[in-house]
């Protein structure tokens, strides 16, 4: 019986002497990983500005000879809706609505003649962030301009003026949400034919815009 008792002493000791010398590893916790959530860097934003619209229309005769020509400025109002996807591209709508009609002397006809114009475009829109608050851009899209010149024996209307149309521009920011911008866009330049009294006549057209506007990020 004593020699049974100092047995289970004994065992008692080196076990006890084991888990001293940290034979037995500590239990550790398992590391649970938050997924990280990223917002998106997408935004939809409105903007309205101030356009000064020209249009250059040049006219000539089967011959050559110069029919009509006329370089004229329009006010626009300009508004805008578009959605950046990220700090370098976004895509971008505008619609020019005519404040005023323009009118100037037809010399061949001796009378006057009343031009007007409204376009709308669709666009690609390239930036590169020169600095937190400025960018430079870039517009990559197609516009339509209804085009409308009443006088001189006639009334010319066309829709047809559409095609390719790209401008150049500067955006700074005050805030996250409000920025000024400043671009040029070119919304046509193209020839076509005028009929007159059975009579085709070549012709150009080049409308252009410089804009000056605000916008606001939502």
């Amino acid at each position: 019986m004593k020699k049974f008792n100092l047995s289970l002493v004994a065992v008692l000791a080196m076990s006890t002497f084991a888990v001293a010398g940290g034979d037995i590893a500590p239990v550790e916790e398992p590391v649970v990983v938050v997924p990280e959530v990223i917002e998106s860097a997408g935004a939809f934003y409105l903007g309205a500005a101030y356009g000064l619209l020209s249009a250059d229309y040049s006219e000539h005769l089967a011959g050559g000879a110069e029919f009509d020509s006329s370089s004229d400025d329009y006010s626009q109002f300009m508004l805008q809706a578009g959605y950046k996807f990220n700090d370098y591209i976004a895509v971008e709508g505008r619609y020019w609505i005519g404040m005023d009609d323009n009118s100037w002397h037809n010399t061949f006809h001796n009378t006057e003649v009343t031009a007007e114009i409204d376009t709308w475009g669709i666009y690609v829109k390239p930036m590169y962030p020169v600095t937190e608050s400025f960018d430079v851009y870039a517009l990559l899209g197609y516009a339509d301009s209804d085009y409308t010149i009443s006088g001189a024996g006639y009334t010319f209307s066309a829709d047809a003026f559409d095609g390719f149309s790209w401008g150049i521009g500067a955006n700074y920011s005050f805030t996250e949400s409000l920025a000024v911008f400043v671009d040029y866009v070119s919304l046509y330049d193209d020839d076509f034919t005028v009929v007159r009294n059975g009579v085709q006549n070549n012709a150009n057209l080049e409308i252009d815009s410089i804009n000056f506007g605000v916008t606001y990020t939502f």
